[in-house]
């Protein structure tokens, strides 16, 4: 826990993940409809680190879903290029990062271990495929062996496990790191948890100590500003960070963080007349990527999260809800006064709060946990892209 606490006194802050240098020590996590190229473009104007793309389906990108190509875009200027597949067979897996390699699309593959949705563990992916040890290896060596003649490292993101009763993050630590990942992000929740509850950073450390010092473990959970991204490195001992639902609305939470770790003055808090702007240039970028129609409709959802905790009234945030233009979203803006933030909805929890849940799984699943069988080969078909 030492060697993490004395990283974030230096000016500058690092980590590797194979080949990539990461300024930052920040990633932020794929979140399905929400982390497109227009979204990270704008993250990554704010801060250093890595951004993944939306998670995306194996089997469809392999088959070639006209919605999946769109979903495994980047900006022209990206870099790194990062992005999350979900699968459930090892086969798809394999030929999915062989395809993405080979056509020199990507330069970092993260595998999805950890989605908590229920069309996605009843078919035996997501958080409930760590269970299954042998499939679990299986499919982190297809796409490690397939990326590695690019260079492009694999990494996985898991959640602690099904539920209280059945932990998997331990030994998929091990197996993964064994298997050939470059990294290891977990969620400090259970699928069962999803949102609910407080994410148990214990399992963090405990991840840290059981997989090789020379492999990044980040922390995922419960990081709404960056005093508490500091304070999970300092607890756990882990490398880097995950940031999922604490910058819905907040691009700028990237900046705050790294100015965090590099041990500088953390900006104060944006008052509405400073993120106004950020909310057009945010649905401007969706509109120029998605089109006029589909673009505004993507942005309704982040006018809640931008203006989440600020003194807004409900009729406001009803008329941005439905907003059908670029320019209403301009007018109804000029409407609203300039506010700060209140101190005390810094930390107010934005995005999913759902939980807990009885995980859907696939019939018999929880009987052998070192078989390698899959309970629904055509399970990829049920995520993001598919």
């Amino acid at each position: 826990m030492l060697v993490a606490a004395q990283r974030l006194t230096r000016q500058t802050v690092w980590m590797k993940i194979g080949p990539i240098d990461v300024a930052t020590p920040v990633v932020l996590a794929p979140m399905a409809g929400v982390t497109n190229a227009p979204f990270r473009t704008l993250c990554r104007r704010f801060g250093g680190g890595l951004y993944v793309n939306e998670m995306v389906s194996a089997r469809a990108l392999v088959e070639g879903n006209d919605k999946t190509q769109k979903l495994a875009s980047f900006a022209p200027d990206e870099s790194p290029r990062s992005l999350q597949l979900a699968g459930v067979d090892p086969h798809y897996m394999g030929l999915a990062v062989e395809r993405l390699v080979g056509e020199e699309r990507v330069d970092h593959i993260d595998i999805n271990f950890g989605c908590p949705v229920r069309k996605v563990t009843r078919n035996g992916g997501g958080g409930a495929l760590p269970y299954k040890r042998k499939l679990f290896e299986a499919i982190v060596r297809s796409a490690v062996e397939a990326a590695r003649p690019a260079g492009v490292p694999v990494t996985v993101k898991m959640r602690v496990g099904i539920d209280d009763h059945h932990l998997t993050y331990l030994d998929a630590g091990r197996i993964a790191a064994d298997s050939g990942a470059a990294a290891i992000a977990l969620h400090g929740r259970t699928v069962a948890q999803l949102y609910s509850g407080h994410a148990d950073w214990s399992t963090i450390a405990k991840l840290r100590e059981a997989v090789p010092a020379e492999i990044p473990v980040l922390g995922n959970g419960d990081i709404w500003e960056a005093a508490d991204a500091i304070e999970m490195m300092r607890q756990t001992g882990c490398d880097g960070v995950v940031i999922g639902r604490g910058c819905l609305g907040r691009p700028w939470l990237f900046g705050e963080l790294a100015a965090a770790m590099a041990g500088e003055p953390v900006p104060p808090a944006l008052s509405t007349d400073e993120v106004k702007p950020i909310m057009v240039e945010h649905a401007t970028a969706l509109l120029d990527w998605f089109g006029d129609r589909k673009g505004i409709r993507e942005f309704r959802k982040h006018t809640a999260w931008y203006l989440k905790g600020y003194p807004v009234g409900g009729e406001m945030r009803g008329k941005l809800g439905r907003i059908e233009s670029l320019d209403e979203l301009e007018t109804l803006l000029s409407m609203i006064p300039d506010a700060p933030l209140p101190p005390e909805n810094r930390r107010v929890a934005r995005g999913h709060t759902r939980g807990p849940q009885v995980v859907a799984l696939p019939e018999n699943w929880l009987g052998d946990p070192d078989d390698d069988a899959m309970a629904n080969p055509e399970g990829d078909s049920a995520v993001s892209g598919g």
